[in-house]
């Protein structure tokens, strides 16, 4: 008897105790959240690796070794990565509640590049320089401006079913100061990828028709005319149009990707065994960091990166379809136009369906304010999907207490 008594407390004990361990330890992760880490950790893992390939040879000609590119790249990788899981663990409220300073801050950074800081990068004036230090404010302005869209559009939700409410302040005055200051810096590649980050937030925040189509027309024609007051632009356009004829202009970076991929076939010519990098191909490690790619990895090799960039787009899709309101699916919807779109229009370029915008490859191309940039932006989405699991999970739960 007395063998068994001793025996039968220590049994609820443990039991007590495992319960309690047990409520301790963090159920496993949500399956989109996870699959979002993979897809983001391989991306840049893949970044880092085509960096180091393609940027050998240009950092040892100006004396930075041949890892030079590569540690500068991964160094900005080690900085956004804590950035973007601090991102990933805020709450929604978080990111609602400081929408508009961060809005303000964009905007600010922005306007450093017009004060001595700025300076001209290929004639864009997109860049603020202290020292050795650079940076291009413009890839914070888009996460700062995709959400703040969305905290508007939240904070308007009532008076939605009026256009004039739909377009202000989101277009304007918000979206027309924000675009007006980078293209202030002759930055049109830049402009268009926000501006259509703009309209993805507000499709997916639940715009009308009638207010987005306005915004559409004013954003083609606000386009229209600065390419055609520009030379260089139109000469780029009817380059591209006329089949990049002008092989010592022009035609020289977007014909070199082209050579690039072709010489690659279906397997590539091997890891670092690249001939365009060897300074035939301007920003080999940055906007023609595709060409590269389908170079040294061959066919298969881009194909990989494409189904990377369509499952991240699926992920992201379904993170706006469980999203519990419509500031979580406004600001998907931006940071997925923004990123996975600015993704499809480097590819288009590089294979030449469109001609040169200057646009790197989301979380591929060398360039730290980018990859940072990107990084953060994967974390806020990252932590709106898990606000839809845990939403998810609890109602089960309440149902059960019921």
């Amino acid at each position: 008897m007395s063998d068994q008594s001793a025996s039968t407390p220590g049994r609820g004990t443990f039991g007590r105790a495992r319960i309690r361990l047990g409520g301790a330890i963090p159920a496993p992760g949500d399956p989109t959240v996870v699959a979002l880490y993979a897809i983001t950790f391989l991306l840049v893992g893949i970044g880092l690796i085509m960096v180091l390939s393609a940027s050998s040879i240009t950092s040892y000609l100006d004396d930075q070794g041949f890892l030079g590119g590569f540690w500068r790249q991964a160094t900005y990788a080690l900085i956004g990565i804590p950035l973007m899981i601090f991102a990933a663990t805020r709450p929604v409220a978080f990111w609602r509640r400081w929408a508009w300073w961060l809005f303000g801050l964009g905007l600010f950074l922005q306007l450093l590049v017009f004060t001595p800081l700025g300076v001209d990068v290929y004639g864009n004036r997109n860049w603020i320089q202290i020292g050795s230090f650079s940076a291009q404010p413009s890839e914070a302005l888009k996460l700062a401006l995709i959400v703040w869209i969305g905290a508007v559009l939240m904070s308007k939700e009532r008076l939605l079913t009026q256009t004039k409410h739909e377009l202000i302040p989101i277009v304007l005055p918000g979206a027309l100061i924000a675009l007006g200051t980078v293209m202030l810096g002759k930055d049109l590649g830049t402009t268009i990828i926000m501006g259509a980050s703009v309209l993805g937030a507000m499709y997916f925040g639940g715009v009308s028709w009638k207010a987005l189509g306005y915004t559409f027309a004013g954003a083609a024609l606000a386009a229209f005319f600065f390419v055609v007051t520009s030379q260089n632009r139109m000469d780029r356009l009817f380059g591209h149009a006329g089949g990049n004829s002008d092989y010592s202009g022009l035609a020289w970076q977007p014909l070199h990707g082209l050579w690039a991929l072709a010489g690659g076939g279906l397997f590539g010519v091997g890891l670092g065994g690249s001939k365009a990098k060897w300074k035939w191909l301007p920003a080999a490690d940055n906007d023609y960091i595709f060409a590269i790619i389908g170079e040294e990895l061959g066919m298969i090799g881009a194909v990989l990166v494409i189904v990377l960039f369509i499952v991240l787009t699926v992920l992201m899709l379904r993170v706006i379809g469980n999203a519990r309101d419509r500031f979580g699916k406004a600001v998907v919807g931006g940071i997925l136009v923004w990123i996975v779109g600015q993704a499809f229009v480097n590819i288009a370029v590089v294979i030449g369906i469109l001609p040169v915008l200057g646009v790197p490859l989301p979380l591929i191309s060398a360039g730290g304010t980018a990859l940072i940039a990107c990084l953060v932006a994967m974390g806020v989405v990252i932590s709106i999907a898990r606000d839809n699991a845990k939403h998810r999970d609890e109602i089960p739960t309440t149902e059960a207490t019921r």
